[in-house]
This record gives structure tokens, C-alpha cells and sequence, in this order.
């Protein structure tokens, strides 16, 4: 039989324990000095969990400041051609990210004086901000008392507070429960991510674990009833591996816009473009999809070219 869904107060409690341990850990004085923690502004936390999206912590440590000096402000952003900001964002994967964040700096422009709001509706209504990227600067920036799901939350709500696998809707419900009654949620949501980031990974080291059973605090509600599968497998939000990036359209996709960055492409360079000289269809198709995606526009005597 599955266990009972945690109640509140025992969400409570594990995030009390986590805080605990997280405030004097070793975990934050690294963590926290990513750029992004260093300075908590509204635009930048925005701009971080948008690089941060099924990309490596590396990359956007090394793309962030570059691109925030560029673009240090929603209006600046807005103003920018776009080839500059596929240009700023190469090495990030995703461009139709940027695209998307470019068009909700020009909304933040033209319906928020410039400025990043702070309600959830306000901010989901934004271009590419689904419902973690609202959480994340509503907690992040704001200190609202919400808690952001991504992979490294949900392996701790999935093995720590629930002890099974949750899906999509619960895993949130369960999520809230750790800040229900909170007046700050900041240190709550970052201490959770911080133990599913180090510690809690999807190879655990539950040995080090501040709800390890031994620990005197409360205990992972999945080590405490005994070995067992693991629950964080088939919980939403889990990581999963992604496809190989060498020789798949992803990395095309890449090579297609880095080449229109520089000019139009010609319909007899598309496939050299591509990085597939000998498979012109496929070039064809991975640019139509770059059209869809409003990355690139087809030009009247064929080929393609970044939109103006």
C-alpha cells in the first residue's frame, strides 16, 4: 500500500529541517556565488531561469554576465536587433528561448513601465514563462512564499516528504505544502533546490543527507520506510536524459541560425549550412521548423534569412 500523503505540517517540518541544515552548509556558501544569487533584481533573475532551461549550470555561467551586459534591461533587450541576441545567446541551445524573452521584454516595455511584475498571472502571461519561471522569480526575486518545481525539487518532494512517485498535479500540491504559512519563501524554495542539486541527485548520496534517518531531524519518508524502488522514478518533473546532440537536428538547427546570423542563407549553401552537404532534404526540413519557430523567414528567391 502507498503511504498516506504528507500533510502540511509534516511538509513543514522537512523544509524546516532542510533550512536548518542549508544556512551554515558549505552547499550555499558555494551556491551563492553564482551571479545570479549574488544580485537578486527581478530582470536578472528573470533572465537566469531562462538560460537555466534544459541547460548546463556551466554554459550559463559563462553566457550570463556577457549577456546582461549587453542587454541589462528589458527595454535594451526589446530595442536589440535580433540577430545580436542569437548572436549573444550561441552556445545556450534553444535559441527560440531568446526569441521568446526578447518578446516578453518588449511586453515588460509596453505594459509594465520596463520593470518585471511580481504576480503570477502578470508574469505567466509572458512569453516562454510556463509555470516554474513564474514560481522561480515570484520566490527568487520577490521572496513570495510559492515553491518552484523543477527536476532537483521534485526528487526531494517524490523521496523525502512523499515516499512515492507523484505526478504532475500533486507533486505541486506538495510543493506548496512546504511554504504553506511561510512569510518568506526564498530561503525555503533554495534550500530544496540546493539538497535535490548536490545531494539528492538521481544517484543519491543519502549518507550525507541532513534527513538521513540518523539525523536526529525529520526523516526521508522514502529511507525511512526501508529500502525500496526509488520514488523519485516516474515522478514528474524527474530528470531525464536527453537525446545525443552530436548529428541531430538540434545541432543543425544551431549551424543554420549561426550562418544566417552572419547573412542570408542561399538555397545552394542550406545543406552545407546545416552541416549535412549531403542530405539537402533533411537541411530543407530543420529550416522549416525554424520557421515555425519565428527563428528564421523564407526570402522570396529562395533560402532563408534571420527575421528583420
Amino acid at each position: 500500500m502507498a503511504p498516506l500523503a504528507p500533510t502540511r505540517a509534516e511538509g513543514r517540518e522537512v523544509a524546516d529541517a532542510v533550512v536548518a541544515w542549508w544556512v551554515s552548509s558549505a552547499v550555499r556558501r558555494e551556491r551563492d556565488r553564482l551571479a545570479w544569487r549574488v544580485r537578486r533584481e527581478p530582470w536578472r533573475v528573470l533572465v537566469s531561469e531562462v538560460m537555466l532551461a534544459q541547460t548546463q549550470l556551466g554554459r550559463v555561467e559563462a553566457h550570463f554576465e556577457p549577456f546582461l551586459a549587453r542587454f541589462p534591461s528589458p527595454s535594451a533587450l526589446a530595442s536589440a536587433r535580433l540577430a545580436e541576441v542569437l548572436s549573444c545567446w550561441s552556445g545556450l541551445g534553444y535559441p527560440r528561448r531568446a526569441v521568446a524573452l526578447r518578446r516578453a521584454a518588449s511586453v515588460l516595455v509596453d505594459e509594465h513601465a520596463g520593470q518585471v511584475p511580481c504576480s503570477y498571472r502578470e508574469l505567466r502571461a509572458l512569453a516562454g514563462v510556463g509555470d516554474y519561471t513564474a514560481r522561480a522569480v515570484m520566490a527568487f526575486a520577490f521572496d513570495a512564499p510559492v515553491m518552484p518545481v523543477d527536476t532537483n525539487v521534485a526528487r526531494v518532494l517524490a523521496r523525502a516528504v512523499a515516499g512515492r512517485p507523484l505526478g504532475r498535479g500533486r507533486s505541486q500540491e506538495v510543493a506548496d505544502s512546504l511554504v504553506d504559512g511561510a512569510r518568506r519563501g526564498r530561503r525555503r524554495a533554495q534550500a530544496v533546490m540546493d539538497l535535490g542539486a548536490t545531494l539528492c541527485r538521481p544517484s543519491p548520496s543519502c549518507d550525507r543527507c541532513p534527513l538521513a534517518p540518523a539525523s536526529g531531524r525529520p526523516a526521508c519518508a522514502w529511507r525511512a520506510g526501508g529500502v525500496g524502488a526509488d520514488p523519485a522514478e516516474g515522478t514528474f518533473g524527474s530528470s531525464r536524459r536527453q537525446s545525443p546532440f552530436e548529428g541531430s537536428d538540434r545541432q543543425g538547427r544551431g549551424r543554420l541560425l549561426r550562418a544566417a546570423a552572419a547573412r542570408p542563407v542561399a538555397p545552394a549553401e542550406l545543406a552545407v549550412a546545416a552541416g549535412w552537404p549531403g542530405d539537402p532534404a533533411r537541411a530543407e526540413r530543420v529550416a522549416r521548423t525554424l520557421v515555425a519557430d519565428g527563428l528564421l523567414e523564407g526570402q522570396p528567391e529562395g533560402g532563408y534569412r534571420l527575421p528583420r
